[in-house]
């Protein structure tokens, strides 16, 4: 009989396994999130590369033997590690990513963002919840198997998920290096702590930059105001049509479809959300709909004279870089030029508009159903002892479909550390719920054993 539910002794004793040494994996957690291992252009190199090596040496304390550094061209190295298959036995690819959003104190931080504190049962910081948890929430997992491995296990820790990343060229190019039976995706999580989750699906994203020219110089806003038309005005009038009254995205041909899993409350998403009182939510459909399997669109930064340095001008120039989520399964390709096209459409008075720096990657539908999937589903509920939910995720993790197209037959199982509630990943004040930490440490290495126990061969 394929032991698929851990006997409640099993969860009971892995809980004591992993508790014995939680302090010493928050400690870890602790010294990883003081390193400012942001990847984004401009910022300096030396605390990433510091990241890869404490990250490469966190796995080989805690039993990962041969983690090491692989070197990604173009980019930061990738931490690997290998623990070979027993015979017969599948093999399960970790995945987790070291790099983490750019943070400062005046962002609203209440504390220093580099500097961890626990407060309220939450280690505090950047990185603690995406995905600084996701590591040592592996290394645990690892550690708590004491050196009996019932499966094959591949780590691989990206350094430049936040941003523009080489690992998926590298994929490509070396598909044997990432062959397994079934990939944890740790940079994932829940919408409230303690109620757990599969993702099953991921939005994907395009982005560009619109530039309007209308002069060839900023001129007097009283001498040449009225027949010629302001850049900046033209620039408004275009990223208005971007969506319609009732404010969902007005791009002709997106892609788009009902979600038809859970169902996410609207006043669970203006709390979590923290939409002001009186304010509407936009669009139509279920706020599941919205979130997770129709385009959302937003202006994520436009180049135009602060308001310390107005002046009474004509502006002859203003761009703008807008980002569009895209429904999982969409064409990105497709969807970025339907953009592009609607920008270019909608510039008035024959305004000189560019659309320039044009990216796009795809959103991800995981494969359900399978018995590695299910085998996570029945692990992570007798660990919570709480149904297990089916979510979307709204953002993109480009990199799952390009490890879908290269492991084929592969299962995919997406949770995590994070939690809507009160992680506020890429925000200030991001934390970790060390009891979720806990839980995910257990479900993960229990996890293992199950599929390590399978008579039926996973695909």
């Amino acid at each position: 009989m394929e032991r698929n539910i851990p006997d409640p002794a099993d969860v009971d004793a892995m809980q004591t396994r992993v508790r014995t040494f939680l302090p010493e994996v928050i400690n870890d957690l602790r010294e990883l999130i003081t390193v400012p291992s942001v990847a984004f252009p401009g910022y300096a190199s030396e605390p990433v590369l510091k990241m890869a090596a404490a990250t490469a040496d966190l796995l080989r304390r805690y039993g990962l033997s041969d983690a090491r550094l692989l070197e990604i061209p173009g980019g930061y190295p990738a931490v690997t590690g290998t623990i070979p298959a027993p015979p017969g036995a599948p093999t399960v690819l970790l995945y987790a990513h070291y790099d983490v959003q750019p943070a400062r104190r005046e962002d609203g931080w209440e504390t220093d963002p580099w500097t961890p504190i626990i407060k309220e049962g939450r280690l505090y910081g950047r990185g603690a919840a995406d995905n600084k948890s996701g590591i040592v929430s592996i290394a645990a997992s690892i550690r708590a198997l004491a050196g009996r491995y019932p499966v094959g296990i591949r780590v691989i820790i990206e350094g430049e998920e936040e941003t523009a990343s080489h690992l998926e060229a590298f994929v490509k190019s070396h598909p044997e290096l990432f062959r397994c039976n079934v990939f944890i995706i740790t940079d994932m999580g829940k919408i409230v702590k303690g109620e757990p989750v599969l993702s099953t699906t991921l939005r994907g994203e395009v982005s560009c930059i619109v530039t309007v020219r209308t002069l060839a110089q900023a001129v007097h806003s009283g001498v040449f105001g009225g027949p010629a038309p302001d850049a900046l005005v033209a620039l408004i009038k275009m990223l208005a049509t971007l969506h319609d009254e009732q404010g969902d995205v007005a791009v002709a041909g997106l892609s788009s479809y009902p979600w038809s899993g859970q169902e996410y409350p609207e006043d669970l998403y203006r709390r979590l959300s923290g939409l002001l009182d009186g304010v509407d939510t936009i669009g139509t459909g279920s706020i599941s709909s919205r979130l997770w399997s129709q385009p959302s669109v937003t202006v994520i930064g436009i180049d135009a004279p602060a308001v310390r340095d107005a002046a009474n001008i004509l502006i002859p120039q203003a761009r703008a870089r807008i980002s569009m989520r895209i429904a999982p399964g969409a064409d990105p390709e497709q969807e970025a030029r339907l953009l592009a096209d609607h920008l270019r459409a909608a510039a008035p008075w024959h305004v000189q508009a560019e659309i320039s720096d044009i990216h796009s990657s795809s959103g991800f539908i995981c494969p359900t159903g399978g018995p590695g999937y299910e085998a996570a589903r029945t692990v992570m509920g007798a660990v919570y002892q709480h149904p297990v939910s089916e979510t979307g995720g709204g953002g993109s993790i480009p990199l799952l479909s390009v490890l879908k197209h290269a492991v084929t037959g592969a299962e995919f199982i997406l949770w995590g550390c994070e939690d809507n509630e009160r992680s506020r990943i890429h925000g200030p004040n991001e934390s970790v719920a060390i009891d979720e930490l806990e839980r995910m440490i257990v479900t993960q290495a229990l996890l293992l054993q199950v599929l390590g126990n399978r008579t039926t061969p996973l695909r």
